[in-house]
């Protein structure tokens, strides 16, 4: 059992740092009313993570490769509990997405040290057991996260839900520090391999903190104000030189973030939309669906993360039961049929959307948009790596879980603005509310007590039959473009994507490579989040 003791430090850093993807939906009311926080701090409590997970992922795998992997995985564990001590002791809103963007930072060093510390502590079937009980623990860390969030939010307060990762970071740090073999000294060779691309990073990072900023920031302020106008051009001006810098890296023989050239391929441009649109079109929505459940339809937090738990469940009983099987298959039909039955599922949720709707409603929907999570996301790495050469594995799987993470991002922004623009004009429609776009934004912030407690006793029903009528018609339009993106997504993969002349070699069943040719540290399982 000694043995085992090093995947049990990295599964409890993989749960907390997954668990905190979807624990904090079903606590984003309770959150809104002790702050008064409008919609876009909401959103900004899960892109902030999101967002610096995304930006600062293929970074740390760098930055772990230079100074090494164990020691970066125990700083970002306790840069992690740090910032969760912040979060939870956060007096305002703004507080708690700055200590969540730092949760975020922390959460990227452990996701792409992870797996070199896999590698190096195992070999052989040894090795595929690890990696497929780490690939379970992040399944289960994304089918607990509402349920737990719901139990902490409800019997004690929400920022538990921040404060339960303390003793857990603090057991995995000690385990990590005692069980996990120490970094081995470092060649020249490999330092210079190992250079970080700091002005790539930053150039990608001001391009999606800009380009999220403006997609959350554009409804309130007006989509040709002179704010976003000027956000957009920042966003085009980093992406710009974005790409110039790592043309220019790749040209001068170094390492860039990423190499664009990988983009020219069908197939490996094929997946990263495809892993985009996977995250986006699946999970974006819950942070509304979870405000719907708990404002309008006046449900717990702890009945709440019932309700959102079949997707998850669905998604990791699909990957852990199929995952094997599924590797067998040319990757593009997996992918491209999860992507599709995530579309299916997004318009059963659409179907079932109506003024009348309750909890009930989103069963069937979010059981079958988890069969297609868990279809595709168990060979999304393993097909990236095995349509790139091999000293790329790294980098191709580094990519697929930055453009997931990215995905998420700003399918939570773009949503969102589809929600408040059709809740106002719902709420316009009406003809009953003095200011239809004031009244979105409190829908939007799980604020829909207010607009009911300020309506007029005797037309209290009529409020709330319109209140209940403007959230569906706002979350229609979301699950209709959810199910638009995923199917764009199937059908982009199903046309682009092609068996390679090679496949990744040593893959265990959920997808990782046992023993990539290069720079393991950024090939990280993938998980349902």
């Amino acid at each position: 059992m000694r043995k085992w003791w090093p995947l049990t430090a990295v599964c409890l850093g993989a749960f907390i740092l997954l668990v905190d993807v979807t624990i904090v939906n079903v606590a984003l009311p309770s959150m809104a009313d002790d702050f008064n926080a409008s919609f876009t701090s909401l959103q900004w409590v899960i892109d902030g993570y999101a967002l610096a997970l995304a930006a600062l992922l293929l970074a740390s795998g760098s930055l772990a490769d230079r100074f090494g992997h164990r020691r970066f995985y125990v700083y970002g564990l306790g840069l992690f509990a740090l910032a969760s001590l912040v979060c939870g002791l956060a007096p305002t809103a703004d507080v708690l997405i700055a200590a969540r963007v730092v949760q975020g930072a922390g959460g990227a060093a452990m996701f792409a040290t992870a797996p070199a510390l896999l590698l190096t502590s195992y070999q052989g079937r040894d090795r595929g057991t690890a990696f497929g009980v780490w690939g379970a623990a992040n399944g289960a860390a994304a089918a607990a996260g509402p349920l737990l969030g719901g139990l902490l939010t409800e019997h004690i307060n929400w920022p538990t839900i921040f404060w339960v990762n303390l003793p857990i970071a603090a057991v995995a740090i000690a385990m990590t520090l005692r069980v996990v073999r120490p970094d081995q000294p470092r060649t020249r060779s490999l330092e210079a391999a190992g250079r970080i691309d700091v002005p790539g990073a930053a150039a990608f990072t001001a391009a999606a903190g800009t380009l999220t900023y403006g997609l959350i920031r554009g409804g309130e302020a007006g989509w040709t104000s002179t704010e976003i106008l000027a956000t957009f051009a920042g966003t085009a001006l980093a992406l710009a030189c974005f790409v110039v810098i790592e043309h220019r890296t790749a040209r001068r023989g170094g390492v860039p973030m990423l190499d664009l050239a990988l983009l020219r391929r069908p197939s490996f441009a094929g997946l990263m939309t495809g892993a985009l649109l996977l995250q986006g079109s699946a999970f974006g929505c819950l942070v509304l669906v979870s405000l719907w459940l708990q404002s309008i339809l006046g449900l717990s937090p702890v009945a709440a993360g019932l309700a959102l738990t079949p997707l998850a469940a669905s998604s990791f009983l699909v990957a852990a039961l199929a995952g094997r099987h599924i590797q067998r298959l040319a990757p593009r039909l997996p992918i491209g049929a999860g992507l599709l039955l995530v579309a299916a599922g997004m318009l059963l949720l659409r179907t079932g959307m109506t003024a009348d709707a309750g909890r009930t409603s989103l069963i069937w929907g979010l059981v079958v948009a988890g069969i297609g999570v868990g279809l595709a996301t168990p060979v999304l790495v393993s097909a990236a790596t095995s349509t790139v050469p091999p000293q790329q594995a790294g980098m191709a799987g580094g990519a697929v879980n930055t453009f997931r993470q990215l995905g998420m991002t700003l399918a939570i922004a773009i949503l969102g603005a589809v929600f408040t623009s059709r809740t106002a004009a719902a709420l316009a429609g009406s003809g009953t509310v003095a200011d239809p776009a004031k009244g979105a934004a409190a829908l939007a912030a799980g604020q829909a007590q207010h607009l009911l407690d300020a309506a007029p006793a005797q037309q209290h029903d009529a409020a709330r039959h319109l209140v209940h009528q403007a959230y569906a018609t706002g979350l229609d339009r979301v699950f209709l473009l959810a199910a638009l993106a995923a199917a764009l997504g199937g059908l982009i993969v199903l046309t682009l994507v092609r068996p390679s002349n090679r496949t990744a070699a040593g893959t265990h069943s959920g997808g990782t490579p046992a023993a990539p040719a290069a720079r393991p540290r950024q090939d990280s399982e993938s998980s349902p989040v």
